[in-house]
């Protein structure tokens, strides 16, 4: 079957989790279908040369939309040159990919990142009705917006959340009504969704999964620190779920696992982190900003954490710490998703006390360590690999054909 799979996100190497689950569904896709790939992102976010022919090596033709060619790689440049397309950029990529669909004979769409699509989406659906289209979410965009509104205080912050999230649950509510398939990343997600459905049957699952056989384990980075912490996302503003856990655990957490272990050593890494975490004066705190690879750090630290008290859709973080081998503390929300058991694949804590207090326990318990991550290696190579996407896109694409 001929699909054509079009994102805004785009890039190699994959730099967080929206990109990692770009390019994994481009993996699977490409193993069970005839796969062309229209980027809405410009050649230099993509990567360059060398990442467009990574993803030329997994379909059979890969163009880039025309609202994405020319886009300075400056980013604030690019930024006001993406605001003043905006308005035209949906009718443009629309004619694009309806006339690509009828020259090539293709039948499916399928909307990567669909979550912030719906512009397109609605082009496409008045275009040519009879497509088949499949909006792939990463997350429910109106729980990541709407469960921030507990951790604000300032009222027009509030007031702006509620309007985000509010005009996001409207659009929710409108996509999985108008396309085909809306796919989900858990069980949690798509429980959500199908209320939201006239026809329940319509959602169906489509997990984030990692790619395993990626996760060889580096050498660590020069003058790495042991016992270390590792904290990866994408930062990059003062009020991002990933920015407010970093500072949970830094102003809450770390001083009392410091109580017990003195010279235990934090990483934070990941794309933004230098811009609001950089300036920490604490020599026992190493900030990286974006790498080409983390797994020099993630391989080697005694403990991952996923301190997220807000957000939506299932972590990478987890999937990633597991395929390495490294044992985890986790919030109850971080782990949403994933059928993980406290005290079995990882620890499970939400206050401040309780957190130290697991990661304490894990630096000084190695046996511990050992089983919770041998434990969650075993659950990820089980549900969370790239065959279990294969399966789940494979009865999708039967889905639409049927």
């Amino acid at each position: 079957m001929r699909v054509l799979f079009t994102t805004p996100i785009l890039e190699h190497p994959a730099a967080g989790g929206p990109q990692l689950r770009i390019e994994n569904s481009i993996k699977a896709l490409s193993k069970i279908s005839d796969l062309q790939v229209i980027a809405r992102a410009p050649e230099y976010a993509i990567g360059g040369a060398r990442a467009l022919q990574f993803y030329r090596g997994y379909c059979k033709e890969l163009s880039i939309a025309p609202s994405s060619a020319g886009l300075s790689s400056n980013r604030y440049v690019g930024a006001l040159q993406r605001r003043f397309r905006q308005y035209m950029r949906a009718e443009a990529d629309a004619e694009l990919i309806l006339h690509y669909a009828e020259r090539h004979d293709i039948k499916v769409i399928w909307f990567g990142y669909g979550n912030i699509s719906m512009p397109l989406i609605r082009s496409i659906k008045r275009g040519r009705p009879e497509l088949k289209l499949v909006c792939d979410t990463d997350s429910v965009w109106s729980r990541f917006v709407l469960r921030e509104l507990p951790f604000e205080t300032d009222p027009g912050r509030r007031a702006e959340i509620e309007r985000q999230g509010r005009e996001k649950e409207q659009e929710e509510k409108e996509w999985v009504n108008l396309c085909d398939v809306t796919t989900a990343v858990s069980t949690v997600d798509a429980e959500y969704y199908r209320d939201l459905a006239n026809d329940p049957g319509r959602v169906t699952q489509f997990s984030n999964v990692i790619d395993l056989e990626t996760y060889r384990t580096p050498a660590p980075p020069s003058g790495f620190k042991k016992p270390c912490l590792y904290l990866a996302g994408t930062f990059g503003h003062v009020h991002s779920p990933m920015d407010r856990a970093a500072r949970w655990v830094l102003d809450d957490v770390l001083p009392l696992v410091k109580r017990q272990v003195p010279d235990i050593h934090f990483y934070i890494v990941g794309r933004g982190a230098g811009n609001t975490l950089g300036r920490l004066a604490d020599p026992q705190v190493t900030v990286t900003g974006k790498l080409p690879s983390v797994l020099p750090y993630l391989c080697h630290a005694d403990v991952a954490l996923v301190p997220l008290q807000f957000e939506s859709g299932t972590r990478f973080k987890i999937l990633e710490a597991g395929a390495c081998g490294v044992p985890l503390v986790s919030t109850t929300l971080g782990a949403e998703g994933i059928p993980v058991q406290d005290g079995k694949h990882l620890l499970l804590a939400d206050d401040a006390a309780s957190f130290a207090n697991a990661v304490i326990r894990i630096i000084r318990d190695r046996e511990l360590a050992g089983m919770l991550a041998a434990n969650c290696r075993s659950l990820i190579e089980r549900n969370y690999s790239l065959t279990t996407l294969e399966r789940e896109g494979s009865a999708i694409l039967q889905r639409l054909t049927s």
